[in-house]
């Protein structure tokens, strides 16, 4: 018996759903650590190297391990990739530490000069003391030490005139300000080793003036950082 086929019943378009604009909209990309994303500069993998350098020294890394190590260093495209390398160092707690904040008295308060004079003696500045703006040191058969490494800077840029006649003029400060010079000597040194602090509200220190038979030297005294410097302006100021 033929059977009779009937009609398959026509099916309803469904209606389509609306898309809301922030499904079509691309994904946000969320760093977890901004910090950590950043491209790393030569400045980055050359402040790791130097750490590592010093881990070789000390017998804290064996020579092997150094260069497995460097290799890493220089193979890194971002900060994050160069924290790692030296987590299990001493060196990168300290440069890992945050920045300090910079207290300075306004641009037009400035005092008198501080003068230091050695002739045929020593004198030596250091310790916790606030750096005159300007300070004037002159050595005649005669030595003069001034440490800013723990001083307190109450304004960004701090001038000092040395001039040695048959004498020594030395100056040391810390690794994280900059320091720059201009001057000569005549049969004798005039020595600034220049440095660019990272942070650029970091203090400045310009040595200027000369040396006739004599030395004038300035340059960072290594591991010495400016830290906490907002406090101790307040500190000293009885604030």
């Amino acid at each position: 018996m033929d059977l009779e086929k009937k009609p398959e019943p026509e099916q309803q378009p469904q209606p389509q759903r609306q898309v809301s604009p922030a499904e079509t909209a691309p994904a946000e990309t969320v760093f977890a650590d901004p910090q950590g994303s950043l491209r790393a500069s030569d400045a980055d993998r050359d402040r790791i190297a130097d750490i590592l350098r010093d881990a070789l020294a000390e017998g804290r890394i064996d020579a092997e391990e150094h260069s497995d190590r460097i290799d890493a260093v220089y193979r890194a495209k971002t900060v994050g990739e160069l924290e790692p390398i030296v987590r299990d160092l001493p060196g990168a707690r300290r440069h890992q530490e945050p920045a300090p904040e910079y207290g300075y008295a306004p641009d037009g308060a400035d005092g008198p000069p501080e003068n230091l004079v050695a002739i045929f003696s020593s004198n030596t500045r250091k310790g916790r003391w606030r750096v005159s703006r300007r300070t004037n040191a002159f050595a005649l058969f005669g030595n003069i030490e001034i440490d800013l490494t723990e001083a307190i800077f109450a304004q960004r840029l701090t001038t000092i005139n040395a001039t040695s006649i048959f004498g020594n003029v030395e100056v040391r400060v810390p690794e994280n300000i900059s320091l720059r010079g201009s001057g000569s000597g005549v049969f004798g040194n005039f020595e600034v080793v220049t440095l660019e602090g990272v942070d650029p509200q970091a203090p400045v220190v310009v040595i200027n003036g000369y040396s006739v038979f004599g030395n004038v030297e300035a340059r960072p005294k290594r591991g010495k950082w400016i830290t906490d410097l907002q406090d101790k302006l307040r500190k000293h100021l009885g604030h």
